[in-house]
């Protein structure tokens, strides 16, 4: 398990983002390193954990609850099959490009250990936006993204540190409830009804996704979860 190249993304004025000021840092290329990686704070005034990464719309990315986010070069090599085209790292807009690891498998509350230092915990997976299919400039994109539910992995930082291409990656900590990246994102997106077993994850799952499934319980109960514990991907 390893981290084959860290991705930075400079901001560009483009007609497809609803960002204020029109511009977006999704497309993200390799950098040498090390890079420092440490917590940006809130959202809506931190913006990426990735020292040189840019955020340019603070209202749906960046804070701390989404401080990196990492994709599998494994999903992108699925997607280059898909789209008969090629994929370079980065260009999901993820910070982080790995080798060997399920990250849709990855637990709510995992935490990676990232070359010497570095301690990431898995949060939520990644919603699809506008900016992200404009980018990419397949039709229908958003939707199909959001049926293959091969989302990739936000994490926040827990202990910053320096990383490089090539860096081991670790698994720390796996927690023994069976809240997934995919069923997370299942949860938030297509199938609501998996709300109330996202709670499993406790504190460590995004804020903002923890709050809707709070809510949902506190309406609907938790009777309307599902019994099925199958993950995508």
């Amino acid at each position: 398990m390893k981290l084959l190249t860290v991705n930075v993304g400079r901001p560009t004025a483009v007609g497809y983002t609803d960002a204020p000021g029109g511009a977006t840092g999704i497309d993200k290329r390799p950098v040498d390193g090390p890079v420092p990686v440490r917590d940006p704070g809130l959202k809506g005034v931190g913006a990426s954990g990735v020292v040189g990464d840019t955020v340019c719309d603070l209202r749906h990315h960046g804070g701390s609850d989404q401080a990196v986010y990492a994709y599998a070069r494994e999903d992108l090599d699925f997607w280059e099959r898909e789209l008969g085209r090629p994929l370079a790292n980065g260009c999901f807009g993820e910070n982080l490009t790995t080798s060997g690891i399920d990250l849709n498998g990855t637990k709510i509350g995992e935490r990676w250990r990232v070359g010497p230092d570095l301690v990431l915990e898995a949060t939520s997976g990644r919603i699809p936006c506008r900016t992200f299919a404009g980018f990419l400039g397949e039709k229908g994109w958003v939707r199909r993204f959001t049926r293959q539910g091969v989302t990739g992995a936000y994490f926040r930082v827990v202990v910053p540190g320096e990383i490089r291409a090539g860096d081991p990656i670790e698994i720390v900590h796996r927690p023994d409830h069976d809240v997934t990246v995919a069923l997370a994102f299942r949860a938030a997106t297509t199938e609501r009804e998996l709300l109330p077993r996202v709670l499993a994850a406790g504190e460590a799952l995004h804020t903002e996704e923890l709050r809707i499934a709070r809510e949902y319980v506190a309406r609907y109960g938790d009777a309307r979860a599902g019994a099925d514990t199958a993950e995508v991907g």
